[in-house]
């Protein structure tokens, strides 16, 4: 592993090492950072292109699903010749054109219990970008298990919402949802809708939390904070987070169970 960038690698990010708070190392960590991303579709497409192009050296992108016209409205990884093509696929495609020196590493499969903890070994820090509770409940729970950060996220009509989670710092997705709502209660884009930019403005604040982990700045991150973003009234609003001391996932383990099981 290279000790120092190169000339070219210090024109591609030179605006980003401009940053007081980046810099050269700062760059360096990024360079050799491993971030897995769940989900090829709208939260894990803007976050996926804005993490290659700031350069961290490995992306991890999980997904088991094909391009469809419909998700062209806000999976701004696909495009439309990419119809009927594995979304890892053209996800890696899109990456590696913005930025070669991106190590892209596919799975076209679905993260679920059986292989979660082997796709997630040896990662940095986890964008969850998935679409359905049972996998967020599972990332959540691997990650606190294993000490990796993530951010969580979610989407549908003209609301977002987004936390990260430093595992043994802060409080974790379940001290806010304990277990998944019941099926009748559970919006999600196929049925309800999404506005693209919607995705957009929080897959890049999903990214931008992932950044500023992994450079090495966590003062501001989204830690103990629900972020709530109404875009219909273009309003933000924050949801304060305390760790659950009973929480079945990080707490001291008087917990109940966890539903996922690792």
């Amino acid at each position: 592993m290279a000790d120092r960038l190169t000339s070219e690698q210090i024109e591609r990010y030179s605006r980003q090492i401009m940053v007081p708070d980046l810099g050269g190392k700062a760059q360096m960590r990024l360079c050799q950072s491993r971030v897995l991303v769940i989900g090829a579709g709208g939260l894990g497409s803007p976050a996926a292109l804005y993490l290659a192009a700031a350069g961290i050296g490995t992306l991890g992108i999980v997904d088991a699903d094909k391009v469809e016209l419909s998700n062209l409205q806000r999976q701004i990884l696909h495009a439309t010749a990419d119809i009927g093509r594995p979304k890892v696929e053209s996800a890696k495609i899109s990456l590696t054109a913005l930025n070669p020196d991106v190590d892209v590493i596919i799975h076209p499969v679905r993260f679920d219990e059986s292989n979660a903890e082997q796709i997630a070994k040896g990662f940095d820090f986890i964008v969850d970008g998935s679409d359905n509770f049972d996998t967020k409940f599972l990332v959540n729970d691997l990650a606190v298990k294993w000490g990796i950060a993530f951010s969580h996220a979610g989407i549908v009509r003209l609301q977002g919402q987004v936390m990260t989670v430093v595992p043994g710092k802060s409080a974790c997705y379940r001290c806010l949802f304990k277990a998944p709502p019941p099926p009748e209660e559970i919006l999600n884009c196929q049925a309800s809708g999404i506005l693209g930019a919607v995705a957009g403005t929080i897959g890049t604040i999903q990214a931008t939390e992932a950044v500023k982990y992994l450079a090495g700045f966590e003062d501001g991150l989204l830690t103990d904070r629900l972020l709530v973003y109404d875009a219909k009234n273009m309003r933000f609003r924050e949801v304060e987070v305390r760790r659950d001391p009973q929480c079945a996932a990080c707490g001291n383990g008087t917990g109940t169970t966890a539903t996922t099981q690792l």
